[in-house]
């Protein structure tokens, strides 16, 4: 067998196996779920709704920033300057993303957190939009937008992710 002759019969076996992993998911797909998972973590179910489904249940607001990447106002925010106990869930499907324990004063008018709960909970991807280069923050559930990571955090982490107080509720910490 020729080397060029075992190149291309490996890389038909590489496509049917990718075929064939890839079908479960498209299955869930067209059922309505799929699966994602961070970095070795845990799998999350996606939640897919259609556009009309999102309007029905989300602020006028809310809906611009989640579903169509928009931005609120800086200083304007339910959260940018909010000091409460809790966690910080996606505003359209209740993912747990964010602790109060985590977030911090970052002066821009948004809020600020150093990490998530866990590195699967949130996707990032890069953005290019506006003339810069970012990197978006998604719910890993739903697919929200979320807000933007920034390389210039408090330590440990040196991170900050800016988000829109729209696409967060914070579930306030009940005291025992």
């Amino acid at each position: 067998m020729s080397k060029n002759a075992l190149i291309a019969g490996c890389a038909g076996l590489g496509a049917a196996v990718a075929l064939l992993v890839s079908r479960p998911a498209q299955d869930a797909t067209a059922a309505g779920t799929i699966r994602a998972a961070g970095k070795g973590a845990k799998m999350i179910e996606k939640v897919v709704k259609s556009d009309d489904e999102w309007r029905k249940i989300l602020t006028p607001i809310q809906y611009q920033v989640l579903r169509e990447k928009g931005t609120e106002r800086a200083f304007t925010g339910a959260y940018w300057n909010s000091h409460e106990k809790g966690v910080y869930v996606c505003a359209a499907c209740g993912l747990e993303l964010f602790g109060s324990d985590t977030k911090f004063d970052s002066g821009t008018g948004w809020p600020s957190f150093s990490a998530p709960l866990a590195s699967n909970v949130v996707e990032e991807h890069a953005d290019n939009d506006h003339g810069m280069t970012r990197v978006e923050v998604v719910c890993a559930r739903c697919g929200g937008h979320l807000g933007h990571l920034f390389p210039d955090g408090p330590r440990p982490t040196g991170q900050r992710y800016c988000m829109n107080s729209a696409s967060l509720k914070l579930v306030k910490e009940t005291k025992k």
